[in-house]
């Protein structure tokens, strides 16, 4: 990983939070006064953030924000010669990750993987491996051998799985998304609907394309972003995707 002139810092966690609008405007001020840009979303469940800045401004504005939210983050990082962010954004939603489901995120205690020992999790043949990014998502990339779901959005998802997926013959799954946001609530969504044996790669893709060397790699092709790089190589460097037909002539959001 080549570190280029800004540093992009992705995070997540989820905790109660209480006084939103007091957040909000905390985190707005840090990013300001440290030269940041990006996106934060917060909720009651938690929060999520992709942001990037100078690497002394982002690390200032991640002790600032482990302040605020009372926890040492859990950070993924990358590196680009641009700004890949034209704005600060600080948004409070109901979910910081939209399923629609209710979810007792607690029966997601085990099921996590590191990268580590995420190939050999794979690389069996007993195990279904599902993508639960969107459509255009797995387009750019994907895990050698993984299920694509075709949805748009994640709330699709636990449809997907009603039609094409039984707990008393699919006996393993292991997922992934991006950062492993989205693993956090589907691997206990999945728990309760009777799948038994549910994996979910610590820390997502990006994490794994950090941590495994590129030879070791299992990943195919490039990795989408939510920002104005469109995609990252194996290397966490920018990839060569082109902005897909999803996101032409509309603003960038959070994935879903």
């Amino acid at each position: 990983m080549s570190e280029g002139g800004y540093r992009i810092a992705a995070f997540y966690e989820f905790r109660p939070l209480e006084g939103l609008d007091h957040l909000r405007q905390g985190l707005l001020d840090a990013m300001e006064r440290h030269s940041v840009r990006g996106t934060l979303i917060i909720a009651k469940e938690g929060f999520n953030g992709s942001v990037s800045g100078p690497p002394d401004g982002i690390d200032l504005f991640l002790e600032e924000a482990e302040s605020i939210f009372g926890t040492a983050l859990d950070v993924k990082n990358s590196f680009h010669d641009q700004m890949p962010f034209k704005r600060r954004k600080v948004k409070i939603k109901r979910e910081i990750v939209t399923l629609r489901k209710a979810v007792d995120l607690g029966l997601g205690e085990g099921t996590h993987v590191e990268p580590e020992e995420w190939n050999r999790l794979i690389s069996d043949p007993e195990t279904l491996v599902l993508d639960t990014r969107n459509d255009y998502e797995v387009e750019v990339g994907r895990f050698k051998g993984a299920v694509d779901p075709s949805t748009a959005s994640f709330s699709e998802l636990p449809d997907f799985i009603e039609r094409n997926l039984d707990p008393s013959k699919h006996k393993r799954i292991a997922m992934y998304c991006t950062g492993g946001i989205r693993c956090e609530k589907f691997a206990p969504y999945l728990r309760q609907e009777g799948f038994g044996e549910v994996y979910q790669l610590r820390g997502g893709i990006l994490k794994y394309l950090e941590t495994v060397p590129k030879e070791k790699s299992l990943w195919e092709g490039e990795c989408f972003v939510f920002d104005e790089r469109v995609s990252v190589d194996g290397e966490l460097r920018k990839g060569d995707s082109d902005d897909p037909s999803y996101f032409k002539n509309r603003s960038r959001q959070e994935g879903d």
